[in-house]
C-alpha cells in the first residue's frame, strides 16, 4: 500500500521542523499571514527553510497575497510550493503559476454539496488541491480553525491533479479521515497543537504514525 503523505502545516520552530521531517512528513508548510499566530516574518521562515532536509517539500502558505508580497516572499524564502489559501480567483492561480514558477496548490473550503464544483474549477489550473472545511462565519483565520466538514460528501471523488485533505484532522480522526475519502495526502496544523500555534512534538509523531497506518 502507498504510504500516505503528510504535511504538517504552521511549523514555527526548528525544533518542530526537525520532528516532522524525521517522522516521515512529506511537506512541511510556513504561514505569512500577518493575523495567523503561526504567522512568520520571511527571515524568520529563511532560517526554518534551511533546517529542512532535501526530499521534504517547503510549502508557503499566503492569503489573497499581491505580486509585491510574494516577491519578498520569495527573495528570502527558498520555497518549493505556493498555497493560496484566500479568496484568490482561478484566473489569479494561473496568474502566480506563471509568474512566480513554483507549483501551486489552491485551498478550496468545503461545507456542502454546492462547494464541490470550486474544487473541479480549481482543479483545472492548480498543480494540487487542498479541500479544506470552510471556516465559520465568525471565524478570524481562512484555516487552521481545528473545524472538519462531513467527508462523506468527497467520498470516491478525484480530480485531475493530486488533492490533499485538511480540516479539523487530528492524530485520533485521521485514519478514519482518510478511509472514508480515499484520500492519499493530508495537512495538518491546529490538530497538532497545544494551543493556537504552540506544535507538540508527540502530536505530530502520532499523527503522521496515524495517517501512514503505524502505531506511535
Amino acid at each position: 500500500m502507498q504510504k500516505k503523505r503528510v504535511k504538517i502545516c504552521g511549523l514555527t520552530e526548528a525544533r518542530h521542523v526537525a520532528v516532522a521531517a524525521e517522522a516521515g512528513a512529506a511537506y512541511v508548510g510556513f504561514v505569512f499571514f500577518a493575523r495567523s499566530p503561526r504567522n512568520l516574518m520571511p527571515a524568520a521562515a529563511r532560517a526554518l527553510a534551511h533546517e529542512v532536509p532535501p526530499g521534504v517539500a517547503k510549502v508557503g502558505l499566503v492569503v489573497d497575497a499581491s505580486d509585491t508580497d510574494l516577491e519578498a516572499i520569495l527573495a528570502e524564502v527558498p520555497l518549493d510550493m505556493l498555497q493560496l489559501h484566500g479568496q484568490e480567483s482561478p484566473a489569479r492561480v494561473s496568474a502566480v503559476k506563471a509568474r512566480f514558477g513554483l507549483p501551486v496548490m489552491k485551498a478550496v473550503g468545503v461545507a456542502d454539496t454546492g462547494d464541490l464544483a470550486a474544487l473541479d474549477e480549481y482543479a483545472r489550473v492548480a498543480d494540487q488541491i487542498l479541500v479544506d472545511a470552510k471556516p465559520p462565519k465568525d471565524a478570524a483565520l481562512p484555516g487552521g480553525n481545528g473545524v472538519a466538514f462531513d467527508w462523506r460528501l468527497i467520498a470516491g471523488r478525484r480530480w485531475a491533479v493530486p488533492w490533499m485533505l485538511a480540516g479539523g484532522l487530528a492524530p485520533d480522526n485521521v485514519a478514519e479521515a482518510i478511509r472514508l475519502t480515499g484520500a492519499r495526502q493530508v495537512d495538518v496544523s491546529s490538530g497538532v497543537e497545544t494551543s493556537p500555534g504552540m506544535k507538540d512534538e508527540g502530536l505530530i509523531r502520532a499523527f503522521i504514525a496515524a495517517a501512514q497506518g503505524e502505531t506511535a
